[in-house]
């Protein structure tokens, strides 16, 4: 009996001995010795992709369209809407053309104090229908579209702030000279197709940043007055000016483009146009007679429909070098009867297309005579079977007496090189 008690024991002690080597064993570092280095991992039930999301709003007007891909728009435009609804805060872009709209309310930009942008083109507003300094609210204001309306009136005053203004296609019939005050960042200012029969005083003078002017098809009888130098681009298309004063654009000396087609404009001086950085001159559809200088930045220049018999070169190069730029003229519905002479690409040889097109029927002609253009097309080449001899005989030489008009042409001394 003692000696089974004894071997119980025995066996009890035994088993606990075995049992024990396991109590501090780490099965995860005998099992992945690499895990010491990786950091513990914790699990979130909120995981974050870095896509920014687009918040929902609920302010947009009913009778327009706010994109969520683009929550400072809002579209209004095509609703047939006659009132303007209430704009949020947050659009920046309002769009509202197109529409039968006739007044603008206060009420309805109390909040939009971010707008950069009105689109109010093709509606029915009229002068007497805008609240007074509804467009100055918006400090941000940098473009707005006004064209194609029934405003007499400009609807000033604008935002400090407003860069580019459209009031074409109106029938705006006067300019205040406050109509433009304070808009010291304006750029770009379009008046055209509207019924304005003069700009006096000091209207546009301190607007320093302007540098597009367009006032085509209105009533204009003399140059608006006291431009800005800042102006590059001059568009009186379809006036009825008449005259130019003589040092009108010596205050413009950053103009590149002077657009004066369709005026009544009978002479300009000799150096009118006599500016270092124009590159186009459009002077169509008027009744100028006499040449003028043209000046060496100067790359295209219309003369079309005036009363021009010939074209004195030496009027409009006294000086021949190679840094005149220019490389079309177009000279159509003149009175020509015979090619400019050849001078003309001694004094301009990078013009590359002179273009005589039909020219007009003088009283007591059966017949006009066809001018050939430069350069010759085949077709022209064809109807001259000498076309050397055409060229010597029904151009000025360059060495001889000019065929054309003798005292006209001389009217400098020999050109200096």
């Amino acid at each position: 009996m003692g000696i089974y008690i004894q071997l119980v024991i025995l066996v009890l002690m035994l088993t606990k001995r075995c049992l024990s080597q396991y109590e501090e064993y780490d099965y995860d570092t005998d099992y992945n010795p690499e895990q010491e280095n990786e950091p513990p991992f914790h699990f979130s039930g909120i995981t974050d992709y870095n896509v920014p999301g687009v918040p929902y709003t609920t302010d947009c007007a009913r009778e327009c369209y706010c994109p969520p891909s683009s929550i400072i728009t809002m579209y209004c435009d095509n609703r047939k809407l006659r009132t303007i609804p209430q704009v949020p805060s947050r659009i920046q872009q309002l769009y509202l053309q197109h529409n039968v709209i006739e007044e603008v309310k206060m009420k309805s930009f109390i909040n939009a104090t971010n707008l950069r942008e009105i689109n109010l083109s093709y509606n029915r507003l009229k002068f007497q229908n805008i609240d007074s300094g509804v467009f100055a609210k918006s400090p941000h204001l940098y473009q707005i579209y006004l064209n194609n309306n029934e405003l007499e009136e400009i609807p000033s005053p604008f935002s400090t702030s407003i860069e580019r203004i459209f009031l074409g296609n109106n029938k705006i019939n006067k300019i205040k000279e406050q109509d433009f005050q304070g808009l010291v960042n304006v750029t770009m200012l379009d008046l055209c197709n509207n019924v304005i029969e003069s700009i006096k005083g000091k209207t546009l003078m301190k607007s320093t940043k302007l540098m597009q002017l367009n006032i085509c098809n209105n009533k204009l009888s003399a140059m608006p007055a006291n431009l800005p130098p800042s102006l590059m681009y001059l568009s009186l298309e379809n006036n009825s000016i008449s005259k130019i004063h003589e040092d009108y654009f010596t205050k413009l000396p950053n103009l590149i483009a002077i657009r004066m087609s369709y005026n009544k404009l009978e002479e300009v001086s000799l150096n009118m146009f006599n500016l270092p950085q124009l590159m186009e001159l459009n002077l169509g559809h008027n009744k100028l007679k006499r040449a003028f200088y043209v000046p060496r930045s100067l790359e295209h220049l219309y003369l079309h429909d005036n009363e021009f018999e010939t074209l004195n070169i030496t009027l409009m190069c006294p000086v021949m070098d190679r840094m005149h730029r220019l490389t079309y003229l177009r000279v159509d519905q003149n009175k020509l009867r015979r090619p400019i002479s050849t001078l003309v690409f001694l004094c301009f040889p990078h013009i590359n297309s002179i273009y005589y097109g039909e020219q007009k029927h003088i009283a007591g002609e059966t017949n006009v005579p066809l001018i050939p253009q430069y350069p010759f097309t085949e077709e022209d080449r064809d109807d001259y079977d000498d076309f050397s001899q055409y060229h010597r005989e029904d151009h000025e030489s360059l060495a001889g007496e000019p065929a054309g008009d003798t005292d006209e042409d001389n009217y400098f001394d020999e050109y200096s090189y």
